[in-house]
């Protein structure tokens, strides 16, 4: 399946993040966990790709839970209903799973933590 125009996978931007400059598409604030999330977010109508983009993000660690970024329950739960064809849930149970590993002050679209300008 080849990629759609305009969205661009979590590898890809990793890759940028690591080899290139900030006319490459490189910022520090950047987090590859949030992109895996955006890109599943994108390909909710792909199980088997959305799938593997959870396995990643159950490999990485979230401090503030002493956890992983997305439980196996949860990630099993998000297969199974996009296999239901349930996306909305699916979506939500995604959702719920971003918020608890960057949470979002209300009315503000970024994270909560406040990042140093010096």
């Amino acid at each position: 399946m080849s990629e759609p125009e305009g969205i661009e996978s979590a590898a890809e931007r990793a890759i940028k993040r690591r080899f290139g400059g900030k006319e490459k598409g490189r910022n520090k604030r950047d987090d590859y966990a949030l992109d895996l999330f955006r890109e599943a977010l994108a390909y909710l109508d792909d199980p088997p790709r959305v799938n593997a983009i959870l396995r990643e993000l159950g490999k990485l660690y979230n401090p503030v839970t002493d956890a992983a970024i997305v439980s196996l329950e949860a990630r099993r739960r998000v297969v199974e209903l996009l296999e239901a064809g349930d996306i909305s849930a699916a979506r939500s149970v995604l959702d719920d799973c971003c918020r608890l590993y960057a949470p979002v002050d209300s009315g503000d679209t970024g994270p909560t933590w406040k990042v140093s300008q010096d």
